[in-house]
């Protein structure tokens, strides 16, 4: 207890938080005896070490709850949330490889953020950690709590599709990445949902059979030949992207 005394008082000396990290996989023994491992114990777990903190005169505090399953990590963080007002710090811990990780974390914490839970994030993947702030950015911007950059609105691929849509698709994503501007695109492989799509994007393809239109705010601004659409379409949403 006095070495934790000792980090409290030079925490509060130089105005810094202390993060308290609950993990279903380390939890006190005397709590899981009495809980399991559950996320009622990881709850506990949490109002034991804010308790301590609270009674040593500290409350520049935030919580994490992480478990390496969707379930009790959700249910513990909203548990605790009604209990108390500290800042949330969200993730799935030990949640994998690249694609598994990305989906429980999807789930899992764009549950939450829907939820209006969590302060700041952390995406856990076994690799390489510029693709966990990769999941993470998609995360918050598919989620809506981040509103910057270009969401893309493609159709799947079924018998309908008279274009390489894939190609095309993979092309606007790479060339569009550097977009801050919160804008809504469209590049949908045939007329049957397009239009309807495009009406509501900031500016859309409709693929036709060796051809397709270029609709900007839901009017055609032009009617081209397969091979030119991705190039036109680009150029006008770099125009609207750097429109102040």
């Amino acid at each position: 207890m006095q070495k934790t005394k000792e980090v409290i008082k030079a925490c509060k000396e130089r105005n810094i938080p202390i993060r308290i990290g609950v993990n279903a996989g380390s939890l006190e023994k005397k709590i899981e005896s009495r809980y399991g491992a559950t996320s009622r114990a990881m709850i506990e777990s949490a109002l034991y070490h804010i308790k301590l903190l609270e009674d040593n005169d500290f409350t520049n505090i935030k919580v994490s709850m992480k478990a390496s399953d969707v379930n009790r990590t959700v249910e513990a963080y909203r548990g605790l949330r009604p209990k108390v007002e500290y800042p949330f710090h969200l993730g799935v811990t030990e949640a994998g490889t690249a694609f598994h990780a990305t989906i429980k974390s999807a789930i899992g914490l764009g549950a939450l953020i829907l939820d209006g839970i969590g302060d700041t994030m952390r995406v856990s993947i076994t690799g390489e950690l510029e693709e966990e702030i990769r999941v993470a950015k998609a995360i918050l911007k598919d989620s809506g709590a981040a509103k910057d950059g270009v969401n893309i609105i493609s159709c799947p691929t079924c018998a309908r599709l008279e274009a390489d849509l894939v190609t095309a698709v993979a092309e606007i994503e790479k060339r569009t990445k550097h977009i801050k501007k919160s804008l809504n695109i469209s590049v949908m492989g045939c007329v049957v949902n397009a239009i309807g799509e495009a009406k509501h994007a900031d500016v859309a393809i409709a693929y036709g059979k060796g051809s397709g239109l270029v609709m900007k705010k839901g009017e055609v601004v032009a009617r081209l030949d397969e091979k030119e659409l991705v190039e036109y379409f680009l150029n006008e949403v770099e125009k609207l992207a750097n429109e102040e």
